[in-house]
């Protein structure tokens, strides 16, 4: 009879990876073999040449109809699973440019609310303001080394001239990712504090921190090139329940449960109205509706409603 410690333990043996690497013409025999439509074998050979096989298989996915033999559906064409490809990588870069603006807007408020508010320059050298010493602790090393390691002219500038441990806060904001940016602004201590920085985006502080969380996740998969056109992020954010008519009408309400909830239609509806509040004259919504437009999308695997062009935020 065998225990269950010796049943886990052959279930959990590994073993040697035998798989051969395979040319890029049998690259193509591969994906031939499972069905996939290749009119111009050099033209599928040449851009697996410079994608990655392994890569351009995810893309394969939602074309299968058996993922167990990766067999695909009838009449699905390499150039169908490309023009995912290449919808995504668009995709990336769109986003990347929204991210940006929204993450130097938060930069700005949180210096500028802070300095202010405790009339000082240097309010990130105060633990009392901030919650969670370790957190802040954690932040403040991170913030001296980025300081120690910057090639920014008024960054060494500013370390060399002034006596302080830091520069001024609205100097070491332009050094904080999204990711340290969203820390940050979390670990204020007085809600008073994140409400009046949220207000400026007519958000509740709870709402702006989780979204801020979310969109650094989002920010580090777009900039490392990684598939977001139809992911379930793991970070889900917390959708307002309260505030601008506009907004509220255009999110995509799930339950948990619900794979399509953790896909990106909230998270471009969200940033489609941050980018509404900080560049009122944008045209991010046309180029993200004419980027779906132009490659034929099915927005639903990426957890659109049906009617989404209809909602506030994207008529």
């Amino acid at each position: 009879m065998t225990s269950r410690s010796d049943s886990s333990s052959a279930v959990s043996e590994k073993v040697p990876f035998t798989k051969a690497p395979k040319t890029f013409a049998e690259q193509v025999q591969i994906l031939q073999g499972h069905g996939l439509i290749i009119p111009d074998v050099a033209k599928a050979e040449f851009y697996l040449s410079h994608l990655n096989y392994y890569r351009f298989a995810a893309y394969c996915l939602p074309f299968e109809q058996d993922h167990a033999t990766h067999t695909f559906q009838a009449g699905v064409t390499f150039d169908d699973v490309l023009n995912i490809y290449i919808f995504d990588r668009e995709l990336r870069l769109l986003l990347m440019d929204a991210i940006e603006r929204i993450e130097v807007s938060l930069r700005t408020q949180l210096a500028y609310h802070l300095s202010h508010r405790y009339g000082t320059p240097h309010p990130h050298l105060n633990p009392a303001i901030f919650g969670h010493a370790g957190r802040y602790h954690s932040g403040i090393d991170k913030l001296r080394k980025e300081v120690r390691d910057s090639r920014e002219d008024f960054i060494r500038h500013l370390a060399r001239k002034y006596q302080e441990d830091l520069p001024p806060i609205w100097a070491v904001v332009e050094l904080m990712t999204m990711g340290q940016l969203s820390k940050w602004f979390s670990n204020i201590k007085a809600a008073q504090d994140r409400r009046a920085i949220s207000k400026v985006y007519d958000l509740n502080e709870n709402v702006m921190a989780s979204f801020c969380e979310h969109l650094s996740l989002v920010r580090n998969m777009a900039a490392h090139h990684a598939r977001l056109w139809n992911r379930q992020i793991t970070k889900k954010m917390k959708l307002a329940t309260h505030g601008p008519e506009n907004l509220l009408q255009s999110f995509h309400r799930l339950p948990d449960t619900n794979p399509h909830s953790r896909k990106l239609y909230n998270t471009l509806t969200m940033i489609v109205y941050l980018m509404d509040v900080i560049s009122p004259d944008h045209n991010w919504r046309v180029r993200l509706k004419s980027l779906i437009s132009t490659h034929d999308i099915n927005t639903h695997h990426m957890g659109f409603l049906s009617d989404w062009e209809s909602r506030p935020l994207w008529s």
